[in-house]
């Protein structure tokens, strides 16, 4: 599995990070910022769930 964020759709709502911070993180401007793009097996998880509650869908799987 790889997460994909688009930085110029994210609102900055953070859902991400507190739903998965060894995945996401955000920048000084509250801008997604991926730690890495393809999460373990535990992190992948918790990426998916982050992936669902984006508000402005700025994050995806992208099939492999």
């Amino acid at each position: 599995m790889r997460i994909k964020a688009d930085t110029e759709v994210c609102v900055g709502s953070g859902q991400c990070v507190l739903t998965e911070p060894a995945v996401f993180d955000q920048d000084d401007d509250g801008i997604v910022v991926l730690r890495t793009d393809h999460p373990d097996d535990q992190a992948a998880v918790r990426a998916r769930r982050a992936v669902d509650l984006c508000p402005s869908r700025a994050l995806s799987i992208v099939p492999e």
